[in-house]
């Protein structure tokens, strides 16, 4: 990890960790919720000397991506403050991503207003997509996973005797 990325984190745990959306996953990788979206935040080295804050909420996964639903996002892409749709052909998943300086430079403001607008933009538009193309939002992918891995953890039967 170069001093830019070490930087980075540094300044990325001081800024969120009084928030109790904030998980640290592991080194140089974050995550906050913010209603049914989850903003994925890494550091990435950028060079040998500097990094860059890449914050990416997967909106939908299992999207029909059709003309109409292109054009949109492209259009907003065109309006938005900062920012970006993005299509993944494999899943079929639509991501709304940003990325900013890290490193000296990184201000705890601009990171927060970051994660907030990528967060915000994500919980509104993962509905609106779902409702006209289809598809799963992360949220529900993530309660799936769980209760299947709570019921492969179930026995088969209950045992009612104490012995």
């Amino acid at each position: 990890m170069n001093a830019s990325e070490k930087k980075t984190c540094e300044t990325i745990e001081a800024t969120l960790s009084g928030n109790k959306a904030y998980r640290k996953i592991e080194d140089k990788m974050y995550v906050v919720k913010q209603g049914s979206s989850y903003v994925m935040i890494s550091v990435v080295p950028w060079g040998e000397d500097r990094a860059i804050v890449r914050c990416v909420a997967q909106l939908v996964k299992g999207v029909r991506m059709e003309a109409g639903l292109a054009l949109q996002l492209l259009s907003l892409n065109s309006v938005l403050r900062f920012g970006a749709f993005a299509f993944v052909k494999e899943g079929n998943l639509v991501l709304f991503l940003h990325s900013i300086l890290g490193g000296e430079t990184l201000d705890p403001e601009e990171l927060t207003a970051t994660i907030r607008d990528v967060a915000l933009i994500a919980d509104d538009w993962d509905d609106k997509i779902i409702n006209r193309f289809g598809g799963q939002r992360m949220q529900d992918l993530l309660e799936e996973s769980a209760l299947a891995r709570i019921l492969a953890s179930e026995p088969d039967a209950f045992s009612w005797d104490a012995n």
